[in-house]
């Protein structure tokens, strides 16, 4: 089900609401390699798959926390869609937690509920909690409650 956004009632009548589960996403090493790349965080857990198979318990690469992090906006879009989006602006984060590695090789999936909603600058901020969840575990890679600017 996708949720539009209009306004501030249709934001609002989403707190407390589970919004949606994506559909999952490969983390692959080329995935990893490209956002090394773009942060130009090379460190070998990352980017070294010989080196990790010889000395990380698991076996493998794994992502980096904030490539698992980065990839919430993309994956909510899945759900939550604003038709008259003029712009939206990350305007921070109130908690994260990154309580399990995500392998090279795993997938993950975003769960996304809406926690508050208010008029802000012209626009609705919005407080959402995410759960990135890795296929077959029980725990998840990352929790981290997020604020969205949106200007409709």
């Amino acid at each position: 089900m996708v949720h539009e956004v209009r306004s501030i009632e249709d934001a609002r009548a989403l707190e407390g609401v589970e919004v949606g589960v994506s559909d999952w996403i490969l983390v692959d090493q080329e995935r990893i390699d490209r956002f090394a790349r773009a942060t130009e965080d090379f460190q070998w857990i990352h980017v070294d798959p010989e080196r990790a198979a010889r000395e990380l318990e698991t076996g493998a690469t794994i992502a980096h926390g904030y490539l698992t992090l980065s990839l919430i906006p993309g994956a909510t879009e899945e759900f939550v869609h604003f038709p008259t989006l003029k712009r939206a602006i990350n305007w921070g984060l109130n908690k994260v937690r990154f309580s399990r590695m995500v392998v090279c090789g795993n997938r993950v999936r975003v769960r996304t509920t809406v926690l508050k909603a208010r008029a802000r600058l012209g626009g609705i901020q919005m407080t959402c909690r995410h759960r990135i969840e890795i296929d077959r575990q029980n725990k998840p890679a990352c929790t981290a409650e997020t604020l969205g600017l949106y200007m409709i």
